[in-house]
Parts: C-alpha cells; sequence; structure tokens
C-alpha cells in the first residue's frame, strides 16, 4: 500500500475520489444518524427489552446508554487524531467504523439478563468509533483534496455530521415505528460496510513528522476517572441515594481525580492531554466554554422526544413525536452556511449572541407543557426549527472566535479540546436533563403547583411537569452559554493575540483547522 505523507501536495501521488468521500460521509453518519438517535428510540428499546414480569435495564440504566455514547466519544476524539497521524488515517478509518460495527452489534443483541452489559457496552464502542473516525476522516480530506475541491469535500463532511445529528431523529422514529428500534443499528452496520468497502484500496496517509512526545497517558486516566465519577452521580445519585456511601466516595474519588489531573498537567511539559495555558486566551476559554454549554441543551430534544412518548393517554408514537423534529434537520443544514456569512460581516460575537439567544428562545417555547398537545405540537415544530437556526448562526462564528486567535503552534491543540468539549458537553447535557425528567417524572406529582395549569387529561401531569424543569435547566445552560460569549468575545473582528503573520487567514473568517468545524 503506498502512503502520502500530510506534506505531500494533495493530488501529486494520489487524489481524493468521489468514491472515497462517498465513503468518508457514511462513515460518519453512521455515528450521527444512528448513534445519535438513541434519545429518540429510548423508550423503545426500554419496552422491547424488558418484560411484563422482569425488568433488565432501567430508566436510569437507559439514560446512561443514552449519554456514554458521546462521553467515550470526548474522551478519546483527541487521542485518536494523534493515533491516526501516526498508524495511519485510512486505517484508522476503517477500524473505527469496524468497532461500530461490533458496538452496533452488540447493542441490536441486548436482551435477556445479558441486556444491560450488552447495551452499555455497544454503545460504549458506537463512541469509541466516533472518536476514531471523525479526526481521521477530517484528515483524510486535508490530505488529498485542495483548493475549492476541498472546501466541497469539508462542506459534504459537515452535511454529514450536521445532517445526520438533525435527521437522528427523524430516522430513529421512523424505523423504530415502522420496522423495530432494532432496525437502527442494522442499518448501523450496513452502512458502516459500505464505508468501507468504499474506501478499501485508497493509498495510506499518515503524518510525516512523527512526534516523539508520549501520549499524556496520566492526563487521560485521570481525566476519565473524575468524568465517569460525575456520570454516575448524575445518572444513579438519587437512586442510590445523595447522602449514601457510595456516592460520597464516589464524590471522593471524582475529587481527587480532578486534582490529580490539574497537578499532571500543570507539570507536563510537552503534550499534555489538556493544555491549560490555552486557557489564558480569554476568547478561546469563553468561546470553549459556550460551546460545552450549548451542546449540552441537546437535552432540549431529547427530553421533549421521551415527554411527547410518555404522555399518558395521549403520548404519541416515536414516529409522530420524531416528525415534528423536520424543521431542526432542515433549517440546521440549510442555515450553516449563513452562521459563515454572519461571520465574515460581523466577526464571531454578534452571531455567536444571536444563535445563543435563539437557542433560548427554543427553551422558553418548550416549557409550557401545560398546553393541549394540540397546541403544543405546533410550538415545538417552531421551537424545534429555531433550535436548528440558532445552532446554524452560532456553529462556525464560535470555532473562529475559540481558534482563529490562538498562535499557530497551538490551533492544534485548540482545536483537540474544543472537539472535546462539544462530545463532553453533550453526554453531560444529556445525562442531567435525563436525570431530571425521569426523576421527577416518576414521583407521579404535580411539581410546580398552579405555575403551570394544565390542560387536557390529567394522568400524564408528573411527566409534563418534569419536561418543563429539564427545559427550564436547559434554559439556564443557554444563559451560562450566553454570558461567557458576553464576557470573552471582543466586539467586531478584534483578537486578542498579537500574531500578525495569521492576519490573513483571520480576514477570511474561516478557522484555521478545519477539523474543527463542527462545535
Amino acid at each position: 500500500m503506498t502512503t502520502a505523507t500530510s506534506s505531500t501536495p494533495p493530488g501529486a501521488a494520489y487524489r481524493g475520489s468521489t468514491r472515497l468521500l462517498v465513503g468518508i460521509v457514511l462513515g460518519v453518519l453512521t455515528f450521527w444518524l444512528f448513534a445519535g438517535s438513541m434519545g429518540t428510540v429510548a423508550q423503545q428499546v426500554l419496552e422491547g427489552i424488558n418484560t411484563p414480569t422482569h425488568e433488565y435495564v432501567s430508566q436510569n440504566q437507559m439514560n446512561l446508554a443514552v449519554s456514554i455514547t458521546a462521553l467515550v466519544s470526548g474522551l478519546f476524539i483527541v487521542l485518536m487524531g494523534g493515533v491516526a497521524d501516526r498508524v495511519g488515517r485510512l486505517r484508522i478509518a476503517i477500524i473505527g467504523n469496524g468497532i461500530g460495527i461490533v458496538g452496533s452489534l452488540l447493542t441490536l443483541l441486548a436482551a435477556g439478563p445479558a441486556a444491560l452489559p450488552l447495551l452499555l457496552a455497544g454503545r460504549a464502542l458506537q463512541g469509541l468509533s466516533a472518536a476514531l473516525v471523525m479526526p481521521s476522516t477530517m484528515a483524510l480530506l486535508r490530505a488529498y483534496w485542495d483548493g475549492r475541491e476541498r472546501q466541497a469535500a469539508v462542506s459534504w463532511w459537515s452535511i454529514g455530521s450536521w445532517g445526520g445529528s438533525g435527521f437522528a431523529a427523524l430516522v430513529g422514529g421512523f424505523l423504530a415505528s415502522n420496522l423495530s428500534w432494532r432496525a437502527v443499528f442494522i442499518a448501523s452496520i450496513v452502512v458502516s460496510l459500505v464505508s468501507i468497502a468504499l474506501m478499501l484500496g485508497t493509498p495510506e496517509s499518515k503524518a510525516e513528522h512523527r512526534t516523539t512526545d508520549r501520549f499524556d497517558t496520566r492526563g487521560l486516566v485521570s481525566f476519565m476517572v473524575m468524568a465517569l465519577a460525575l456520570m454516575i452521580i448524575i445518572i444513579f445519585g438519587r437512586q442510590i441515594g445523595w447522602g449514601s456511601p457510595a456516592i460520597l466516595v464516589l464524590l471522593v474519588i471524582g475529587v481527587v481525580a480532578a486534582v490529580v489531573f490539574v497537578t499532571f498537567e500543570r507539570h507536563t511539559p510537552n503534550n499534555p492531554f489538556i493544555d491549560f495555558s490555552l486557557f489564558r486566551n480569554k476568547t478561546f476559554a469563553g468561546a470553549t466554554l459556550s460551546n460545552f454549554v450549548l451542546n449540552a441543551t441537546i437535552g432540549l430534544l431529547i427530553v421533549s422526544q421521551q415527554m411527547l412518548q410518555l404522555a399518558g393517554s395521549r403520548k404519541m408514537s416515536a414516529w409522530d413525536a420524531s416528525l415534528l423534529t423536520i424543521g431542526y434537520g432542515v433549517v440546521i443544514v440549510a442555515f450553516i452556511r449563513v452562521g459563515e456569512s454572519l461571520l465574515r460581516k460581523y466577526g464571531p460575537r454578534k452571531p455567536m449572541i444571536w444563535g445563543t439567544s435563539i437557542v433560548a428562545v427554543t427553551a422558553i417555547l418548550m416549557i409550557p407543557t401545560n398546553l393541549l398537545l394540540s397546541e403544543y405540537r405546533v410550538v415545538a415544530i417552531v421551537a424545534y426549527a429555531l433550535f436548528g437556526l440558532g445552532l446554524a448562526f452560532y456553529a462556525t462564528p464560535s470555532t473562529d472566535a475559540a481558534l482563529s486567535n490562538l498562535p499557530a503552534n497551538q490551533v492544534g491543540a485548540g482545536s483537540g479540546i474544543y472537539k472535546m468539549a462539544s462530545s463532553l458537553g453533550g453526554a453531560i447535557g444529556a445525562a442531567v436533563s435525563l436525570t431530571v425528567f425521569s426523576s421527577l417524572a416518576s414521583t407521579g406529582s404535580s411539581l410546580v403547583g398552579d405555575v403551570l395549569v394544565n390542560h387536557g387529561v390529567t394522568d400524564n401531569i408528573a411527566v409534563r411537569q418534569a419536561g418543563a424543569v429539564a427545559f427550564a435547566v436547559n434554559l439556564v445552560f443557554v444563559l451560562i452559554a450566553l454570558v461567557s460569549i458576553l464576557l470573552t468575545v471582543p466586539k467586531g473582528r478584534k483578537y486578542n493575540d498579537d500574531d500578525a503573520s495569521d492576519e490573513p487567514a483571520r480576514a477570511s473568517g474561516k478557522p484555521r483547522d478545519a477539523a474543527a468545524a463542527r462545535p
């Protein structure tokens, strides 16, 4: 197999083909379109796995299965980007697809007493698959396409990720309602196989200069322990007991891991897992924080889909509920380039504020769950479309604000942290939202009294008000993101550092690292 290095002029030895590009996009879709639909089909999964006489998977365990994929992806995406440079981008992309196939297979085979370990292992492997596929496929785009062709290839990659996430609820709902929830993961396996077949035969691509620095394993392990302890506390705290010895032990483990992590990172001179010096740049720090928190609002989509399916005698099927999200998918794909145009005209601050504010309106619109279903259905359609519009406005300007003012030798590290913040924000946000929703819905009582006077049937008040509280929590997430933007992102098109050599890149309004094009 021939090898093309990243320094080779694109097209000198091999030029990217349509076949390879389709394979790359399909590999991206296996995560965003199929693995990402679990939040919508979660109730169908529970109904399919559990029996009238035995509960093999609880609601809290299902919440973990929904969140763990993004968590694993976020933990390993930085590491796997470096592995792809060393081992070979094509090889890692194919291995990632293979791991995704195994993960989907374990997930669809989840049944009986082995249901929980199979489900969690399968979902974790899907997250690991994404951590391999995302950075390796983007690196292939940079290696094998150039100029306008590269821009077009990156656009198709972005459509695969943004379009996949935008239509995940719709595809998942359709397959689960008309076939089976297992059909979602069968489809994922088929698409992964096609992706592998299309990528086979492509010359390998590796980084020409391999760094001699070892990966910061200590930082990764301590960070993983801290993150896992936090996730377990969030998801199972109520079930285990907030003041129970188990939770207190987990809290101590999480705090100790956090102290160890910070200590290690500050004393790791070369190639730390997270370079804290990057956060001295307040624009990078603020944009990354807003990216983390705004990604946490995925709970708006997941909780609303589950609420509509659980609301008592008026509940909707997964397909009916997912149909309401069509506007989300269409708008986010249609307007992603508008965010780029706004960046070029106004700089990053204004479109980031506008986008975040629109997401805030989305959260506010979703809160009045006391409405009649016929009324709330209309509100949800509008809210989902606004959600897509807000994220589309925010995406590219946020990436530019985070990365375009970093020195050139820090952009790679900054890009990895920024992408990790996206996945971890989604994982933690989904976990928090689902925990709030499932915990409050299970009480069977009115949660906010007469603040929301419920219309229509009254046997679903707990579920409806649990949804309202979860949406209010997401509104708090949005407000945190908005404050971080207002305090850190400069007005106009000014940046924090004074590296004049990067002015042409800034003037173009494009992020330096296309791999970070998706927040």
